[in-house]
């Protein structure tokens, strides 16, 4: 109610899909084998509830399902789907899918019945599943007493003693630190912070010599990993500790880092030189700078004539800031240079876009002899599939014609216009 009540203009989307055998509470907590296609057991009211949330369904996602035997089937099969890419924002369920279901993407599960031991394990695992440095855990909100059986399942199918790292620990326990079964102090989000406002103060304009620059870095990484954790409670909001202009211009020093150690290793071919350096590049992905965000501040800008220079410097932070931003900005720079005498500034901006991104195409074509129409076909293909494709016969088509007199050396030259194409990728992805 609360997202929806802060988006009244992004309504959620919901599905409801239940089993047509008996719901009443399972005695030994088990999860019954799912069975889509039986619809012989639905009494008239169960049914005809379902029947209006498949109308709502149907209305929403243009498609004709029913409680019919086998478009019931289908619903099944189309939810699932939607399910696993991203296109439904909550399932209610009744012992479905709760086994042989997975997407990876699912974060929370909401809990309202006695599961224990295997069946237990079966549902909380739907959401529990890794994704990537940004999704390492679910999140199981339990409307039941179930933190003794799911220590006594996690103890059976598991490692008896694995109970705190299987589960979380408490909000205060990764805000304030926390001692582990060792008499350890565990750092909390409030200890890292303080050391990255004590140990590396933005007065200070660089950070030198490598140790301190690894501890920088490593600092960064925790802090980050420990705010991925943390935006899952409530209690966060509000108690960031740092403020957003702060942690980005911490977030432009920590890329302009990355940037460094990386032209380092390539310039001296040391394969190992940051073998104990991470740099969490997904978990900064994942703080919401995009261009539409960018856009809105130029368009203040734009609204104030052009004298709110703070407004420049929010600007300029939260490019640095971000990962996919840094190669557009010059793009962003040059935009907001000629801004005086733009009307509409968004639209402006698509048009600028499209003017920048034709010259530097056709540059690239003229500086490499490539081939006009295949070369436009290809970049056409890399925006429409996400991604430059480097392996098979398409970079191949592009390239000038082999002179039958030999000379050149056209694996180079592949390499060449490879990099080109994946730098004017980046610089124009996702920005028109």
């Amino acid at each position: 109610m609360k997202q929806m009540e802060e988006k009244p203009d992004k309504a959620l989307k919901i599905a409801v899909i239940y089993s047509y055998g008996a719901n009443e509470e399972d005695p030994d907590g088990l999860i019954d084998e799912e069975n889509p296609e039986d619809t012989s057991a639905l009494d008239s009211t169960v049914r005809d509830f379902l029947e209006k949330a498949i109308k709502d369904y149907n209305k929403q996602f243009n498609t004709n399902y029913d409680t019919s035997s086998d478009k019931f089937q289908n619903y099944y099969k189309d939810v699932s789907l939607r399910m696993k890419n991203k296109e439904l924002d909550l399932l209610i369920v009744v012992n479905m899918f709760l086994t042989g279901f997975d997407a990876t993407t699912l974060n929370t599960l909401w809990v309202d019945k006695n599961l224990k031991m295997h069946g237990l394990i079966q549902a909380y695992s739907r959401t529990n599943r890794i994704l990537n440095s940004i999704k390492t855990f679910g999140n199981i909100v339990c409307f039941r007493a179930l933190q003794k059986r799911t220590d006594a399942a996690i103890a059976l199918f598991g490692d008896k003693e694995a109970g705190g790292i299987v589960t979380l620990q408490s909000f205060e326990d990764y805000y304030k630190g926390y001692e582990d079964k060792k008499g350890r102090h565990i750092d909390g989000y409030v200890d890292l912070i303080d050391k990255l406002l004590t140990k590396f103060p933005l007065d200070e304009p660089r950070i030198e010599g490598e140790a301190a620059q690894k501890e920088f870095i490593s600092l960064i990484g925790a802090i980050l990993r420990m705010r991925n954790i943390l935006v899952s409670f409530d209690e966060f909001e509000g108690n960031e500790l740092i403020s957003e202009r702060d942690f980005q211009d911490y977030l432009g020093r920590y890329q302009d880092l990355h940037d460094e150690w990386k032209s380092r290793r390539e310039k001296e071919k040391l394969e190992n030189i940051d073998d104990d350096i991470v740099f969490e590049i997904e978990l900064i992905k994942q703080i919401e700078i995009n261009i539409d965000f960018i856009l809105i501040l130029v368009s203040k800008y734009h609204d104030s004539h052009c004298m709110d220079k703070e407004i420049l410097v929010t600007i300029k932070k939260a490019v640095e800031a971000s990962p996919e931003l840094r190669s557009k900005k010059d793009l962003i720079e040059n935009f907001i240079a000629g801004i005086n005498e733009v009307d509409d500034v968004m639209d402006e901006w698509h048009s600028y876009v499209a003017e920048e991104r034709e010259k530097a195409l056709q540059s690239i074509i003229d500086e490499e002899k490539l081939k006009s129409e295949e070369t436009r076909q290809f970049i056409e293909g890399a925006f429409r599939d996400g991604t430059v494709k480097t392996t098979g016969t398409d970079i191949d088509k592009i390239l000038p014609a082999v002179s039958r007199f030999g000379g050149g050396n056209r694996k180079e030259k592949k390499e060449t216009v490879i990099e080109k194409l994946k730098a004017f990728f980046e610089r124009f992805w996702n920005i028109g």
